[in-house]
């Protein structure tokens, strides 16, 4: 090759870079310098959406606040009297009775903060208070997710195999669906309820669960109407998939937002129904206790002794509000009409 040649080809190439960087510069010129919302986009699509999810939900104050408080009360429900065998840093027994000291009334102080001989008190048979609350704490909690995992597995069974067959499959699973729903659930639990406690807080916790499970059904129905008619299903029907594949590999995944927020919900509500049958004599029976029970077991002291109210109350309306908050933390999560985290 000559020198000219040569000369003529860098002249060439020279001038083909400029007209590039021109290109890109105009290109540049016409659309503009990105906005915030266009980056916030781009950063949004390019996160996983377990990922958003678990921004959403650790953005949510509510949500922070309710597990922080909810960690906090089983930490001191379990460590406090110890937990199957297990023993704990409180070295009074629930069922142990004793003189009363200071007339049953609490020995706890917060300026200076001190526990006392009996922190919460006293009941009238001279029981340590804060030991029972604790024990009815563990049982109202054990109940309360035991409930809510039975619902959870019962409603959802039902639910996704009613919504994906149809038919007069559908129809059967409804209308039982219907007849439970018809019955007011705090019926059918006093009807029963108050021979099934007397085997213990599982059984106890087991038909409360089958009791209560009819909400959830009806809501993954739902998402499995609607999620069955997707191209995604019709693209594993059409490769040979079996029904079971595409229920729990292909339209069950696509549910779990509202199994977690219904579930949720559904041990929020177990508390207060175990609470309310254990007021009515209906929920745990002795030895044993509850927050209920232990309302219960003191409503005559009422007026002489309101702290016998005061701490099972103020337990059960904190487990309660907890659940709620993280209920609703993850609904916000899971909808997936946010695209962007929740400041």
């Amino acid at each position: 090759m000559s020198k000219n040649d040569k000369q003529r080809d860098d002249s060439r190439a020279s001038v083909e870079l400029s007209e590039l960087n021109l290109l890109t510069q105009d290109s540049d010129i016409a659309t503009g310098p990105r906005t915030q919302q266009q980056l916030d986009r781009t950063q949004t699509e390019a996160k996983s959406q377990g990922k958003l999810i678990r921004e959403r939900f650790f953005r949510h104050k509510g949500a922070l606040a309710g597990i922080t408080l909810l960690v906090l009360i089983v930490i001191l429900a379990f460590s406090s009297i110890g937990f199957a065998g297990i023993p704990g840093w409180w070295d009074k027994e629930y069922d142990l009775l004793a003189d009363r000291f200071n007339e049953g009334k609490p020995t706890l102080t917060l300026w200076p903060f001190s526990l006392g001989e009996h922190p919460f008190g006293q009941d009238v048979l001279g029981r340590d208070y804060f030991a029972l609350t604790m024990r009815g704490t563990q049982t109202s909690l054990i109940i309360a997710f035991i409930v809510g995992l039975v619902a959870m597995v019962i409603g959802t069974t039902v639910g996704a195999i009613a919504g994906y067959f149809r038919g007069w499959t559908e129809a059967f699973l409804m209308r039982i669906t219907d007849v439970v729903i018809t019955i007011p659930t705090l019926v059918i639990a006093a009807a029963v309820a108050g021979i099934v406690a007397k085997a213990g807080i599982v059984p106890f916790a087991l038909f409360l669960g089958v009791v209560t499970w009819t909400g959830l059904a009806r809501l993954v129905r739902g998402e499995f109407l609607s999620l069955r008619e997707k191209e995604f299903v019709e693209s594993a029907k059409s490769v040979g998939a079996s029904s079971a594949r595409i229920i729990f590999r292909h339209i069950l995944p696509n549910t779990v937002g509202v199994i977690i927020v219904s579930t949720t919900l559904a041990i929020s509500g177990a508390i207060l129904l175990e609470t309310a049958l254990s007021y009515l004599g209906l929920g745990v029976t002795a030895p044993d206790t509850s927050l209920g029970k232990a309302i219960n077991d003191n409503r005559s002291a009422l007026t002489v002794r309101p702290w016998l109210f005061l701490w099972p109350g103020a337990f059960i309306i904190g487990i309660a509000l907890a659940v709620n908050f993280i209920g609703d933390g993850l609904r916000d999560a899971f909808d997936p009409k946010q695209t962007r985290v929740k400041q």
